[in-house]
């Protein structure tokens, strides 16, 4: 077993030789733009150490784990053209670099990309890799769907929100695992244990990523804090704040969310208040450990060494010690 540092390492001198720029050149270098923009690579480095948590070797899993890397970000730039959002990992994102078209169409050639890395597999291989990674960007879109309706509505209610997470953040991450333990050719058992083991730590850290925007440090979290307040978004703090606050709060917090002010300093600390006096802060907290617990217990099914647990263990606490 090698450290994360090192999985992340290999990945991404594997991503730059296989992606060199080439013609057309306005299709290419707006894949290659994004794929360089750095982000923590959670998910390939999710592949390749599962691959070896089931005694095969990571090289043998780096098409997969690059297959999952493109798909993230072409979802990322299609994402960023829905939203109009002009600033991705604090450079700005394809659509305002170049144009709406040339994302939409450089983010359909990464999918295609994404698919012809499983062809460097044998056909069985092939056949699961594919079946899986199919399943799971179909699962993606309609979590991004979701997330869309979830915009206009105020009845949101938290099994669809964890519903929401899980096929638009988790999956993909548990995806990565399962994937890795299909390069290295372990038993169906193993590999839907460790899915499930990725789908709640990815849900756990989705919930943590909800909590970071309104409680995390400013000088670490990498982007604004109180960024989803300001886009009203109706993240698991609004909704518990809606289930356990009185009927003042309640109102309070709905006027707050049917506003959008030029400065929203105010906005965001009577909100942030809001979510500590309702117990939805503290909910969140619990929540969040509750699926990092669920993750762990899956690791007593796993059919491997006490030691290779213990990695992944370690790896879901380290991850969800994060303040970014």
């Amino acid at each position: 077993m090698q450290s994360i540092d090192f999985y992340r390492s290999e990945f991404i001198s594997y991503m730059e030789s296989k992606f060199v720029l080439k013609k057309p050149v306005n299709l290419y270098e707006p894949i290659n733009y994004i794929l360089k923009l750095g982000g923590k690579r959670l998910r390939p480095v999710l592949a390749l150490l599962s691959a070896e948590i089931f005694d095969g070797s990571y090289k043998n899993a780096l098409d997969a784990a690059l297959a999952i890397e493109v798909f993230h970000n072409f979802s990322l730039v299609h994402d960023d053209i829905m939203d109009a959002a002009p600033v991705r990992r604090g450079q700005a994102t394809v659509h305002e670099k170049w144009d709406t078209n040339t994302g939409i169409l450089s983010g359909d050639a990464m999918l295609i990309c994404a698919y012809q890395l499983f062809e460097n597999y044998a056909p069985d291989t092939f056949r699961d890799l594919a079946k899986l990674f199919s399943t799971t960007a179909l699962q993606v879109c309609e979590g991004q769907q979701y997330d869309v309706d979830f915009e206009s509505r105020e009845d949101v209610r938290l099994p669809e929100y964890l519903r929401m997470i899980e096929y638009k953040t988790a999956v993909l991450v548990a995806a990565a695992m399962k994937m890795g333990g299909i390069v290295a050719n372990t038993s169906l058992r193993n590999q839907e244990h460790i899915y499930n083991f990725g789908l709640n730590l990815g849900i756990a850290f989705q919930l943590q990523d909800d909590f970071l925007d309104v409680f995390g440090d400013p000088e670490t979290f990498g982007k604004q804090v109180g960024g989803d307040i300001i886009e009203n978004k109706k993240t698991i703090l609004f909704i518990k704040a809606l289930e356990s606050g009185s009927g003042s709060i309640k109102k309070e917090l709905l006027d707050l969310y049917s506003i959008q002010p030029g400065d929203p300093t105010d906005k965001i600390e009577a909100v942030k208040t809001i979510f500590r006096e309702s117990g939805a802060a503290e909910s969140t907290q619990n929540a969040i450990e509750s699926f990092t617990q669920k993750a762990f217990l899956i690791l007593n099914d796993l059919d491997i060494t006490d030691s290779k647990k213990a990695i992944l263990k370690r790896f879901g606490e380290n991850l969800m010690r994060r303040t970014v």
